[in-house]
């Protein structure tokens, strides 16, 4: 009991500390200041339902590489994660991922997400008298895609400590015009050795600036390079209830974001397991301008060899209605 009561001070000092650096912060408005705005979709429902922490690390599948790489040092056998869902305004998102452990030389991952927008009614500026112009549907559609590829690794370098990075080559394409860049993700997973608490340090989305490879006449001026959504998030989790007999507990994850494109953000994440079986999971987002509660849950069965998953999320975006996440996996 002195424990967890120590264990949740220290979750509090840290929030506290989020927001406490000793210098006034400057108020500046960072928003739309990037591009490459499907990176920030999470496409694990497992993250998703636990308000979008990286942190996952308890029975950690393939997954992980869309959001903490380091956790990867934790599996061993081979996972494959089929991954879909409608995100917001009917656009669709999918993914796979697969990892394979190599025992003392780390583990490997790939991935592999696209998102589609569907057809788009095509909209123009028309010349009206008196030199003014008005919006006009011309009736012709246009199609845009995002595509994501990635390579991942990641290494135990102790029995506490993991590292692991993400390489990605990424592709935009909207109406005939596109581009091309590249992302590298790290991070970090530590276990404190105060029972089951543990820290993890990410950064995510390195790249170049990039433009658009071509662009209309009817623009008034030349592209602008177009950066990448830095991040940079810290966690720290803890399982309650749990003991080496039990194979139910309660783990606890408080994260807190820094982006080069808005406020600072906190998320706070809850997982209950039963039996290695059963996961319940939860989640709030904190300063965000529509996300908020997030839900979900998650299966486990095992099939001769193989482990069967099922991870389901629901996130709520305020007036911007809600989303469903479906997850589908294998462990061989």
């Amino acid at each position: 009991m002195f424990l967890n009561k120590t264990v949740i001070t220290l979750l509090i000092s840290i929030v506290t500390l989020l927001g406490q650096s000793g210098i006034e912060p400057i108020d500046i408005e960072r928003a739309g200041q990037s591009g490459w705005q499907f990176l920030k979709i999470n496409a694990d429902p497992r993250q998703a339902a636990m308000g979008g922490v990286l942190m996952v690390n308890n029975s950690p599948n393939a997954n992980v590489v869309f959001g903490s790489p380091a956790i990867l040092a934790h599996i061993q056998k081979l996972d494959v994660q089929f991954n879909s869902m409608n995100w917001l305004a009917d656009i669709k998102h999918n993914s796979v991922s697969l990892a394979k452990g190599l025992g003392k030389y780390g583990t490997v991952a790939l991935s592999f997400v696209t998102l589609d927008y569907g057809e788009i009614a095509e909209t123009i500026h028309e010349e009206r008298q008196g030199g003014t112009t008005a919006p006009v549907i011309t009736g012709d559609y246009f199609t845009g895609s995002d595509l994501a590829i990635g390579l991942s690794y990641a290494k135990l370098i102790t029995d506490r400590l993991s590292l692991g990075g993400n390489f990605r080559y990424i592709n935009e394409e909207i109406a005939g015009i596109g581009m091309s860049n590249w992302a590298i993700d790290f991070s970090t997973l530590y276990y404190t050795g105060i029972n089951s608490l543990r820290l993890s340090i990410a950064a995510r989305n390195f790249g170049g600036d990039t433009h658009l490879v071509s662009y209309s006449e009817e623009l008034q001026s030349e592209p602008v390079d177009i950066r990448m959504p830095l991040e940079f998030r810290t966690s720290v989790a803890y399982d309650f209830f749990a003991r080496d007999d039990n194979n139910n507990y309660l783990t606890m994850v408080l994260e807190g974001k820094v982006q080069s494109d808005g406020s600072e953000k906190i998320n706070v994440g809850a997982e209950y397991v039963f039996q290695d079986l059963v996961f319940l999971r939860g989640g709030y987002k904190l300063n965000y301008d529509v996300d908020g509660l997030t839900l979900g849950l998650g299966l486990n069965y095992s099939l001769g060899d193989y482990r069967l998953s099922i991870n389901y999320a629901f996130l709520d975006f305020g007036i911007l209605s809600h989303v469903n996440m479906f997850s589908f996996g294998i462990i061989f």
